[in-house]
């Protein structure tokens, strides 16, 4: 085998690289090698069918705009557990200018006083636009109280009052879609530890995190409260067992796609049915992963 200049080990020569048209040429001369390159393979067949997903996406975004469809959807989930990356690669190929991704800050003094939905409305989608939520109205229904963010009885006030405001949005027309990105304790916790190993991730860690993990039970708590009360026929919750990140992102994108009859689904070049053993709605005897 041939040594590169470091004195690393190179698999390809230069004669293999001018001989190869395609990535499938180079995994070919590799085997041929001896080389089999197992998860270079896994990475290259993640990398074509969100390609494939991608452009469905794009296909069902041009559907919602000439239809002037509005769609909320929401990504919520324990700290880590893959909402922002999904998020990413749901809208990376999208129109900006008929999508936009949500992410609010903790309220203002002012927003404090106000009705709590109130911040949500003036976010909520325009005729023929997505909206990707990164964490929703749904922070009061467990990190708020987890945290000490809210009390109890803001805490009851927001659960009776959530399905009456959806129910009213679902009324007006809009769809909402709501994602719960579910991992377990040691995935998180693995999570935490590569964030603060990673320059470009340190940000994402924060005291709250670190109580996450703490209070673990107390999450698991109030997110079964909020899914046995909030759960309903028209805006129903679907868990995404989202411990390794790459099949969540694929099958959530897939649900989402498997959702509406857009111009150009039948003749899409990869699958549109999500796996049930990754996307599930939500009953309560469901195995999760974050109990």
């Amino acid at each position: 085998m041939a040594l590169s200049t470091d004195g690393t080990r190179k698999i390809f020569t230069a004669k293999d690289l001018l001989q190869a048209k395609k990535r499938n040429d180079l995994l070919k001369i590799a085997e041929d090698k001896g080389h089999h390159l197992k998860k270079q393979r896994r990475n290259l067949r993640y990398e074509d069918e969100l390609y494939l997903l991608q452009a469905q996406m794009v296909n069902l975004q041009q559907w919602i705009a000439k239809h002037k469809m509005r769609v909320a959807i929401l990504f919520e989930g324990r700290d880590a557990a893959g909402k922002g990356g999904s998020i990413k690669r749901f809208a990376e190929h999208l129109n900006p200018r008929s999508m936009r991704v949500v992410a609010l800050t903790k309220p203002t003094d002012m927003e404090s006083g106000q009705w709590y939905f109130r911040r949500y409305v003036k976010v909520l989608p325009n005729p023929g636009e997505m909206v990707f939520y990164d964490r929703s109205w749904y922070n009061r229904a467990v990190v708020e109280p987890v945290m000490g963010f809210c009390d109890r009885r803001q805490h009851e006030r927001f659960m009776v009052q959530v399905p009456e405001f959806e129910h009213m949005l679902y009324e007006d027309g809009i769809c909402i879609i709501k994602f719960w990105f579910s991992i377990s304790r040691e995935e998180q916790e693995r999570r935490f530890a590569s964030r603060l190993q990673n320059p470009l991730k340190v940000w994402k860690y924060s005291p709250v995190d670190r109580k996450g993990q703490e209070l673990w039970d107390r999450y698991s708590f109030y997110k079964e409260q909020m899914f046995s009360r909030t759960h309903t026929p028209f805006c129903p919750w679907t868990i995404v067992r989202a411990n390794d990140k790459r099949t969540a992102r694929l099958e959530s994108m897939r649900y989402v796609l498997s959702l509406f009859n857009y111009t150009g689904k039948t003749r899409a070049k990869c699958s549109l049915a999500p796996d049930p053993n990754i996307v599930v709605r939500y009953f309560r005897d469901i195995d999760q992963s974050d109990l």
